[in-house]
Parts: structure tokens; sequence; C-alpha cells
């Protein structure tokens, strides 16, 4: 697996981050974000570091940037031997905004020199040069379904590996943050301008991060007769929708429950066997209240839960893979790690997140990524 994100590029730098409770949320210095106001969750690389380390032209989208730098990670010790056997799953929303938005108010005027700075807008974009930087010969496809993309990624993953549609499937994620995306979510007054914090009663929105992730996939059984051990199984996947709103989850939580309970289900667990919920958790009233009655609902007093997104901020459509990474960092290693600046539980509830790095034995974790338009996705990631 391959991972960049406001902790660092490298899953060594997500561990370290994680296992030391430290957050990478910050004012924006690197990208300079036309909004002193506001706290984010900005990758410490400029659009020159990642292009030298990517290794393709910094007059790439950042978007494509990220994702080559956590997917090359993913795949340096994986041989490529049947490329045309290989799919790429790969998640986006903003695709190259950051891009477009250079040239947007010349365009509007007329003037188009710079035109070919946007030439990387389309959300798919990115997929297509992570493909042929890789080598990837195989099926290519883009998924966009707002924060639960790249959740969906390593679901559609596993059901394509189950149905023998391919060996190996490289499943992810990438999203760079760019001034339109800000503006819609302070559109929809979602943003905290403080560090946001997540289950906590004094909640007050989210921190946009930016980041990409990416996990080899492939059958354990072909795993183990290449002589790879695997780093983790996804036991259960599952997708809900339950179509209440454009933005808001249901009032009642019935989409995360649904997905949570289906997950569980294909895995053939016990609600008593998950041993963590790495939660979606954005620091919204919606969203955090929903998700915590979801979870009541279903396990009654939940596992240890937190919600990651108050270190990296919300990296929309690398989200899930992102935290699939976390995940199963906290299977390899054996932690939960804290949900950060929480004060006070969530009135009319009874659970509290984790708040400071728990030491435990981990086999099964729970992880969930609940999109815009009620898209809701629950992951189950075992120890192998």
């Amino acid at each position: 697996m391959g991972a960049v994100s406001a902790l660092g590029p490298g899953v060594m730098a997500q561990l370290e981050g994680l296992r030391n409770g430290r957050s990478g949320i910050t004012r924006s210095t690197v990208l300079g974000l036309p909004f002193p106001e506001l706290h984010f969750g900005e990758v410490p690389l400029t659009q020159e570091q990642l292009a030298r380390s990517s290794g393709v032209a910094a007059d790439r989208s950042r978007t494509v940037l990220l994702g080559l730098l956590a997917a090359r990670e993913a795949m340096e010790h994986v041989p490529l031997d049947r490329p045309e056997r290989c799919a790429l799953l790969s998640a986006s929303t903003v695709g190259g905004m950051d891009r477009t938005a250079q040239v947007a108010a010349a365009w509007s005027k007329g003037h188009m020199q710079e035109a070919a700075l946007a030439m990387g807008h389309p959300v798919g974009d990115h997929a297509l040069h992570l493909a042929r930087a890789l080598g990837i010969g195989g099926h290519v496809s883009t998924l966009s379904t707002a924060c639960s993309s790249s959740a969906n990624a390593i679901l559609l993953g596993a059901s394509m590996l189950r149905a023998g549609m391919v060996d190996m499937v490289l499943a992810g994620g990438t999203d760079a943050l760019s001034t339109f995306t800000v503006h819609g979510f302070r559109s929809l007054s979602a943003m905290d301008p403080e560090p946001c914090r997540p289950f906590s009663e004094d909640r007050n929105g989210m921190n946009l991060g930016e980041g990409a992730a990416y996990l080899v996939m492939e059958r354990e059984v072909d795993a183990r007769t290449s002589g790879r051990t695997p780093l983790a199984l996804v036991l259960g996947a599952a997708n809900a929708n339950d179509a209440h709103h454009q933005t808001a989850t249901s009032p009642d939580g019935a989409g995360p429950y649904r997905a949570m309970s289906l997950a569980l289900e294909q895995a053939g667990l016990a609600k008593e066997q998950v041993d963590m919920i790495n939660a979606h958790g954005t620091g919204t009233g919606n969203n955090d209240l929903t998700e915590q009655l979801a979870m009541e609902r279903l396990f009654g007093i939940p596992p240890p839960f937190v919600s990651t997104k108050a270190v990296t901020g919300h990296t929309l459509a690398a989200a899930g893979a992102l935290e699939a990474v976390f995940s199963v960092l906290s299977i390899q290693h054996g932690f939960v790690p804290a949900n950060l600046r929480w004060s006070n539980p969530i009135s009319g509830l009874n659970a509290a997140p984790c708040t400071e790095i728990l030491r435990i034995t981990i086999d099964h974790v729970l992880s969930t990524s609940f999109g815009f338009g009620g898209n809701d996705t629950a992951l189950v990631l075992s120890k192998a």
C-alpha cells in the first residue's frame, strides 16, 4: 500500500503521525489558498517537490502528482507480471480543478493562451496517467461517488477478483485542494474555521484535506503462491444508498446502518468480533450525529471508534482508501489512533470516541465512508 496526506509522504509517515497523536491540520502555507481564516489538511510538499517525487512534469494537476506518489509506493515491491490482468480502480472528485481554476478567469474574457493548463480537467484524467505511468494494461475505471469513492474502489476490486475478471487490482483514490472545492463547502456552511472536532458536541464542521492512497489487491491464494504475505484481508464490503438528500445523510442513519450491517454479514462476523471502527466522522453536525446513531443502533455500545479526519482533514475521494491504509496499520501494529480535540459527547447519545491512543490486539476493523446523496460504504478489514 502507498499513501500521502497532511502527515507527509509515505506509509511510514502515516504510521508515525498516528502513533504519536500528531495532527497535520494547519493554515494553508504551501499552496497559499486565499482563505486565511480556515485550516486545512495540506500535504507539506510544493508542486515542484511533488513533481520530482512523482517523476512527471510540474504542470500536471496536483491530483495526478499525489496519486502517482502513493500508487508508485504501493506497486514498488509487486512485480507486474501480467499487466493485462491488472485493473486500476481510482477515485477522485476534484480531478484537475486546481489547474482549471488558474485559467478560468482568463477564459471568461476570451483569452485561451493558457488553455493547455486545463487539459487534465476531467475527473478521470488522473487514472489514465497512473495506468500509463505504472504500465497497467487491464481495466481502468474512475469512481466518483463523493466521499465514499475510494472505499467503493476497494469494494469493486474485491468483486472483480472474486469473479475472476482480473488477477490484481490497484484500488484507491486521489484528490487535491483547490479554491473551487473550498468555495463549494463554504457555500454549504460545512467548514469549521478552527481545527475540526469529530463526534464532539461542540463540533462546527470539517477541515478540507488532500492526499492519495492505493492498495494492491489480489486473491489470497495467488499472493501466497507468489510468495507474498497479505497485509490484511478484505472480508466484507457493502454499499447502500439512503437517497434522502443531495448532501445530508438520512436523520436516522439508515444508510450507514445498512452498509455496516451488510459488510459484517458478508464477512461472516458477529458484531462482537469487531475490535475497532474507523469512522467517517467529518466533524459536521449531520454526519457525526447520524453515524453515531447508526453505530449505537447496530452495536448498542460500539467498540472503540475514531475519526482520523481530525489528523488529515477530509480528503474527499481519497478518504476511504487512506483510512483503509490506517486500518491496516492499526491491525499490523496493534493500536487505535486518538480522536483528537474531542471534548463532550453528542447530546442524546451514549458513546464517546477513543480520545487517547489505545494499544490492543486488533483482528477486525470496520471502516466506513459516507458520501453525498447518501452513498454509504463499509469495509471489513481483517488480520491475515
